[in-house]
């Protein structure tokens, strides 16, 4: 995809990988479409990047999708990727985690991909072009002890993305999945001391993450990557 002039929806736009992805995305020429539930967050972001659009709203809301779809043809006359990123990450012990938050995150971190893609995919599909690009996780191809609902999530996202990519094929539709390893960004801000990483194996910065994604959608139009693991280099396991 030559991006110069193609416009981007980016879910979890206002911090970490969305942010960044939507600095180096605007960078590259994008126009770019932001959501997460902050709109000072994202107002203050828009305004850095030239022609940005931005939509609050919580992921969660069944009415958001289709509303971001159509607020990206309103403004933009076209929507040609669309960057589903929005996710938490709520962990814990059988005996110590909060079940309504395991609950809670599994709507966001699936039942929202799911309703985002299917809306997205819908629209490009009758235009019969265009690329969806799911945040998965390491987590999303090995287990660990403690992040089970978070692990069942992000196996979800590569099962659906893949399902989704084999559907499409040749429809001139893309789907792909980035795979982050750890990232410092505020996911894990609302973690007890206990549970965090040891800083000292390692750590991806967001701006890793956006350059995966940049280079996912730069590929030419006979390439596609379905998906792109990528880890700190000190990351043990």
């Amino acid at each position: 995809m030559d991006l110069k002039g193609k416009v981007i929806l980016i879910t979890g736009a206002n911090s970490g990988i969305g942010k960044a992805t939507a600095e180096l995305l605007a960078e590259a020429g994008m126009k770019c479409l932001l959501t997460a539930r902050n709109k000072d967050r994202l107002d203050r972001l828009a305004k850095r990047l030239p022609g940005a659009e931005v939509v609050a709203g919580d992921m969660i809301d069944p009415a958001l999708p289709p509303r971001l779809v159509d607020t990206a043809i309103e403004k933009f006359g076209r929507l040609d990727a669309v960057f589903n990123n929005a996710g938490v990450m709520n962990i814990g012990s059988i005996d110590e985690a909060d079940l309504e938050a395991l609950c809670s995150m599994v709507r966001l971190n699936f039942e929202s991909v799911v309703r985002m893609s299917y809306v997205a995919l819908r629209h490009m599909k009758s235009k019969g072009s265009g690329f969806l690009i799911n945040t998965s996780s390491l987590a999303g191809l090995k287990t660990f002890p403690n992040l089970g609902v978070y692990n069942g999530t992000k196996f979800a996202v590569e099962a659906l993305t893949d399902a989704l990519r084999m559907e499409l094929a040749g429809s001139g539709v893309k789907v792909a999945v980035v795979e982050p390893g750890r990232t410092n960004t505020n996911l894990f801000e609302h973690w007890a001391e206990k549970q965090k990483f040891d800083p000292a194996q390692g750590m991806l910065a967001p701006e890793d993450v956006a350059r995966c994604v940049r280079f996912i959608l730069e590929q030419p139009d006979e390439v596609l990557i379905p998906r792109l693991l990528v880890v700190p280099a000190k990351q043990p396991r």
